[in-house]
Formats: C-alpha cells, structure tokens, sequence
C-alpha cells in the first residue's frame, strides 16, 4: 500500500489484484500489504479517522531466524478513570475487542487475517498533536519491553552459568575430599606397617 489514497493487493482465488484504497477504507480479512510497517501505517490511519487509538496485542516470531510472523493490533479502549465511570454508570468498560490479526505469508506479503471492527465504547476523533503523543510513548513502551526481554534473557544466563560454575566447585571439593580421604587411609597402612616392623 503506497498511502492512503493508493493501492492494496487484494487475494482472491489464489490470485493477486491491485484495488483502490479510498479514504475511508476499512481493513478486511485477507486484505495484503507489502510490509507489516505498511499494514500497521494503515491500521493506525483507520483507527485514526474511526475515533480510537491502537496498541500492540501480540507478536510471534520466527524460530529460524527470529523476525516478527504475525501481529495482533487492537483498540487500546478507553482511559483507566473513563473505564470506571463506564463500569460504574452502565456495567461496561471490559477490554474493547476491536482488533485486526497480521501475518507474514512470504517475505513481501503481509494478509489480515481476523478483524473485528466492532468497539465496546464510543469514539473519539483526536487532534494529530495527542496522537504524535500516544505513539511516542507507545514506542517508547516498546522500546523499554524490549529492553527488559533482553536483560531477562541475560540475567537467567548468568544464572546458569553461575549455578554451573558452583556445580563445578562442588564436584571439585567432593573430589579433593576422596583424594584426602584416600591419603590418608593410606598413611594410616603405612604407619601400620611401620608400626609392626618396630616391634
């Protein structure tokens, strides 16, 4: 998809056409993208136009080489103190279930795969300076995930290098203590045969 007044590839029967995307278009299931950069640039423009803000649900990356498979984005509803009006007035305010599911055919190809375009709240057009906000901190969230993963991931292997290393010392000490052990049972023979040939 080249911009929101552009195209998007379109998979029908096993084969690819390019179609108009307006400014209006709403995702639909099997719609293609170039990148998952592409598809989300076009779900936050939606989201944008529609009245609410998105947010990441979940990645699954790829065991051979570790690169982002599948995307699932949603709504992110509606702020902590609006939830508890909500809830409070009229019973609602539960996680909103809007959300589209991304996932990488081919390198190059991107489908959605699940969207549900229904909210459990009402919308709210926001002024682009707010949203510039939101997706600031929204990257910097992510950026702070990805960090703490990473640092996760190091602290549970110096765990198990440090529990190695004092495997290491144990199996050591239980060897030098049968090496003494061994000496000394045998300085005990030989003060025994010493013994009995001084007599």
């Amino acid at each position: 998809m080249d911009d929101l007044n552009g195209t998007v590839e379109t998979s029908a029967g096993g084969e690819s056409n390019n179609i108009e995307v307006g400014p209006c278009q709403e995702p639909y299931e099997g719609m293609l993208f170039e990148s998952e950069e592409a598809a989300k640039v076009f779900y936050d423009d939606y989201a944008r136009r529609v009245g609410f803000v998105t947010r990441v649900l979940s990645s699954r990356k790829s065991e051979r080489d570790g690169s982002i498979i599948s995307r699932g984005l949603g709504c992110r509803g509606v702020s902590e103190n609006r939830r508890k009006v909500m809830q409070k007035e009229c019973g609602e305010g539960e996680v909103c279930p809007a959300m589209v599911m991304l996932k990488q055919e081919m390198p190059g190809r991107w489908v959605i795969k699940k969207f549900l375009g229904d909210h459990n709240h009402l919308l709210v057009i926001q002024s682009p300076k707010i949203r510039r906000t939101l997706d600031e901190k929204d990257k910097k969230i992510q950026e702070l995930s990805a960090e703490l993963r990473v640092k996760k991931r190091l602290s549970a292997a110096y765990r198990d290098q440090l529990l190695a290393f004092i495997k290491d010392i144990e199996d050591h000490n239980a060897h030098l203590s049968t090496k003494v052990q061994s000496v000394s049972n045998k300085l005990k023979e030989l003060e025994a045969k010493t013994g009995a040939l001084t007599r």
